[in-house]
């Protein structure tokens, strides 16, 4: 094991191994100093963050940071680890990557970013993210391109597509059924509607998969529904002939956080393969959907790394795509304040969180969308969330989650409304994704500037719908 020492104003920082440098360097947030592993000081985070610029990336490869012996996810990112493209930067240390990263992204060269990604791994992804300003995490990631394809193509430059999250505390198909109609009518839906149902109830998740694909064939809609039950129990819909498009889970960094999930990889790759086996797609076949969230694997107290030592919270985040690369899936998102303020305190703390997951997911591949969201009891509002959305879709995040009024009444925290996803689509340029695009153009939603109407005509099938309700 490395030792790793700096010197700065006078005193001498030592940094006890890699995973010790890595938590030291990351900026300040409560779950690090709830595992008690975060710096002490901003000094000795100064000094942790210049040591780590001088760290070579092949010693990410050599000491990894859970050990390989027991821990699947190690060894799913050191087996799968292309060194072909990570020749390129094999001789550069992390603050030389950061230089390279934002030299690509000013020449905004995609091909470059895209070519590097299999050859870099969530650690050194994760490092690197530690030694940037916010700005530089927004340009490289919106010089990344990654796109997917269900029924809709999603993360082409220029958009931003939303989850609709029409939850409800009984799952009511009335008031399932009102939701999705008012944020289809707003142009929400376009990544997928999502439920997370109330309870994990197989016959309960079969009739909301059934309600949302009867809306959908009734409206000719082209976008992808999907009932955020567990992957197993998606996996006995799917053998029972249920319309399942997306196959949901929640994953974490390591194997012990994945275990209290209920999930590994064996079980991950199934599900993947059993929902591409429907062919429900239409524009293509990547039917995952992946959710995770800076903390999560500190929550299930499996957190710990070589020698015990706590891992900090958003390498373990970022070891998290890795899971999710190996499954090419559709979406995968953060759901970044969802947690609590255990883990991201305040605003500050969140919009930081956030912009570090999507540059990871993103620099890894993946088509990298954010739950921009907090808990009542967080030390933030509504107006940290506008700043994070407005960011995120300045640095090309692939889409958001919408729910009504922002205030999700079955989870019980505050996300982003739909009126949320009309302002950055406005205010950024941006349009939905294409496919669901044309849609509300042909059912006579939008007008000629590509503007939601405020009242649909009356030749619209959602305007009779409307009515009827």
């Amino acid at each position: 094991m490395t030792i790793y020492r700096r010197q700065l104003g006078g005193t001498t920082y030592t940094f006890d191994g890699l995973v010790d440098l890595l938590a030291k360097a990351t900026p300040r947030r409560s779950g690090d100093e709830l595992a008690g592993c975060a710096a002490h000081s901003d000094a000795e985070r100064a000094a942790a963050q210049w040591a780590l610029a001088d760290v070579p990336l092949p010693v990410f490869l050599t000491e990894p940071v859970v050990p390989y012996e027991t821990d699947e996810v190690t060894r799913l990112i050191i087996d799968t680890h292309d060194r072909a493209a990570f020749a390129p930067v094999a001789h550069l240390t992390v603050g030389d990557l950061r230089d390279r990263l934002l030299a690509a992204a000013a020449r905004d060269d995609a091909a470059e970013l895209t070519a590097l990604a299999p050859g870099l791994t969530p650690e050194m992804v994760a490092a690197v993210a530690k030694l940037m300003r916010n700005q530089d995490l927004i340009a490289v990631a919106r010089a990344v391109r990654v796109t997917s394809a269900f029924r809709t193509t999603i993360g082409r430059p220029g958009t931003l597509a939303t989850r609709l999250q029409p939850n409800h505390p009984t799952d009511d198909p009335r008031g399932i059924a009102a939701a999705v109609l008012d944020g289809l009518l707003l142009g929400c839906g376009d990544a997928v509607i999502g439920i997370n149902p109330a309870s994990d109830s197989p016959r309960a998740t079969a009739d909301l998969l059934r309600l949302l694909d009867d809306v959908r064939l009734r409206y000719d809609i082209p976008t992808q529904s999907c009932v955020l039950a567990h992957v197993t129990t998606t996996l006995d819909l799917i053998a029972a002939g249920a319309p399942v498009d997306l196959v949901f889970q929640s994953i974490a960094g390591t194997e012990g956080a994945n275990s209290g999930f209920g999930v590994g990889l064996s079980l991950l790759r199934e599900a993947n393969e059993a929902g591409r086996s429907l062919r429900r797609g239409t524009v293509g076949d990547n039917v995952m959907y992946f959710e995770t969230g800076q903390g999560s694997a500190l929550s299930a107290g499996a957190h710990l790394g070589v020698d015990g030592k706590p891992v900090d919270q958003q390498t373990l985040e970022a070891r998290a795509y890795a899971v999710a690369r190996e499954l090419d899936p559709l979406l995968v998102n953060t759901v970044v304040g969802f947690i609590g303020p255990e883990y991201l305190y305040d605003g500050k703390q969140i919009v930081r969180a956030g912009l570090e997951d999507h540059f990871c997911g993103k620099l890894l591949g993946l088509p990298m969308g954010v739950d921009v969201c907090y808990t009542n009891h967080a030390e933030a509002d509504s107006d940290d969330m506008d700043t994070l959305l407005t960011l995120l879709g300045a640095a090309g995040a692939a889409f958001v989650i919408a729910v009504p009024g922002a205030d999700d009444v079955m989870l019980g925290y505050q996300s982003l409304s739909f009126h949320d996803a009309l302002y950055a689509r406005k205010v950024l340029g941006l349009q939905p994704a294409p496919e669901f695009a044309a849609w509300l153009d042909r059912i006579g939603l939008r007008d000629a500037h590509g503007r939601i109407r405020e009242v649909p005509p009356l030749s619209s099938p959602l305007r009779a719908l409307a009515g009827s309700s």
